[in-house]
């Protein structure tokens, strides 16, 4: 069911639902649409609409009405008495699969805590025997009302959740403050549902993150090391993908995971291409970026998909000369050097360029620097020591400065920036 309100209902609304639907496992007997004003505070598409739906439910031998809404807990009761059938809004639907995709114990947990948030506020009075509480002997009632156990139970489970996923983030952090100690960005994707993160997350790193053309196929986020030209590396983030009107439990709930996103160094921005509603996606994914303060985080925007618009591989710069957008294919693996060539670039911008002399005897730190570093040059001195030109980031220079092995005497000089050559992407 999707209702136009004052203005337009688009097409593409309509199919969302769909995807929606069938992602979560049902069977799509037919579509309803219809235009009001304002909603109806009874049943949110009124009186009118909700019997033809009752009647189309009839027809179809539905058991399960879908709302393109979010509805009230007042409304949804209103229309399963109406139609005599189940009734989930959006926000019930997105929640259900959720529930269906989780793997991992975190995920698990933050998808029941946005359910139960979910629920809390649509519960029914559905125990009126156990309701009545009366004075006089034998006219007591059990003194806690069944709405009242199962209000209290929801609140301490709630209450359970939220301390199981403060030690999970403890942990997250913890894992993530290991990470940052080793010099090596971390590159998150982000996108809208469906964009094609997970498949262009294994054709880079050459994983077997599950995939498939579905929303929310992918809920746990998954963090891969890769290798780049240059000897440069980065750690690659596969995480949730977003959806207009995401509802704002399930934001809350996977903060834990969005961090990941927040946290990062660079944003890559999968779009599907062959969307025609592609704008609007992106824009919706940059509310959500905006709600977890992750908008000031660099982007570069990936359009995957071009096996379906027939376009090359190509990028293009900005006004700073920054590479922005880049077009890819996921299934067919075309542009993939190109990306890793871009992601070198955009991490080379950063460098800087510095020289050490290294006696004989840091043979042992010459070693880390050849395995590790971007050595430039190296100049074998009489001495029997050496002098090398190495292109670091600031991070990586603050790692290796706290190494055991370095000396403050071995650094020379710490000259210009390393900027990326002209056309260094081909």
């Amino acid at each position: 069911m999707q209702l136009r309100l004052s203005g337009h209902i688009e097409q593409e609304e309509l199919e969302e639902l769909r995807l929606l639907a069938e992602s979560a496992g049902a069977e799509v007997c037919g579509a309803i649409t219809g235009s009001r004003q304002v909603p109806d505070a009874a049943t949110f598409i009124g009186k009118g609409k909700a019997e033809e739906v009752r009647d189309a439910v009839v027809r179809e031998h539905a058991d399960l009405v879908l709302v393109n809404h979010e509805l009230s807990p007042a409304q949804e009761r209103n229309l399963e008495k109406i139609t005599s059938c189940r009734v989930l809004d959006r926000t019930g639907l997105i929640l259900d699969i959720f529930a269906q995709r989780a793997r991992s114990a975190e995920g698990k947990l933050q998808v029941e805590l946005a359910q139960l948030e979910h629920l809390s506020t649509r519960l029914v009075r559905g125990w009126t025997h156990l309701e009545r509480q009366k004075g006089g002997i034998g006219l007591r009632g059990p003194g806690e009302t069944q709405l009242e156990v199962d209000r209290r139970q929801i609140r301490e489970r709630i209450k359970k959740l939220n301390d199981r996923l403060k030690q999970v983030n403890v942990q997250r952090r913890s894992r993530r403050k290991s990470r940052h100690k080793v010099p090596i960005p971390t590159v998150s994707f982000v996108g809208y549902t469906n964009a094609g993160k997970s498949s262009l997350f294994n054709q880079l790193t050459a994983s077997s993150v599950y995939a498939a053309d579905q929303l929310f196929a992918t809920l746990d986020p998954t963090m891969r090391r890769l290798d780049l030209p240059g000897k440069s590396a980065i750690i690659l983030a596969d995480t949730v993908g977003f959806i207009r009107h995401l509802p704002h439990d399930l934001v809350e709930a996977f903060k834990s995971t969005l961090e990941e996103v927040a946290e990062a160094d660079l944003l890559l921005h999968v779009v599907d291409s062959a969307n025609p509603e592609r704008l609007d996606q992106m824009q919706q994914v940059s509310k959500v970026l905006a709600e977890i303060d992750a908008l000031s985080i660099p982007q570069i925007a990936v359009f995957n998909k071009i096996d379906l618009t027939g376009e090359a591989p190509r990028f293009e710069r900005d006004a700073y000369g920054h590479i922005s957008r880049v077009w890819v294919s996921a299934r067919t693996g075309a542009g993939m050097d190109l990306l890793r060539e871009v992601l070198a670039e955009h991490f080379r911008q950063h460098r800087q360029r510095y020289r050490l002399q290294l006696p004989p005897e840091a043979g042992r730190l010459r070693a880390l620097l050849h395995e590790r570093f971007d050595v430039v040059s190296e100049i074998a001195l009489e001495s029997g020591g050496w002098q090398v030109a190495l292109s670091l980031e600031p991070a990586q220079f603050a790692w290796l400065r706290q190494s055991g092995d370095f000396r403050e005497a071995y650094l020379l000089a710490e000259t210009e920036s390393v900027l990326a050559p002209t056309g260094s992407c081909p």
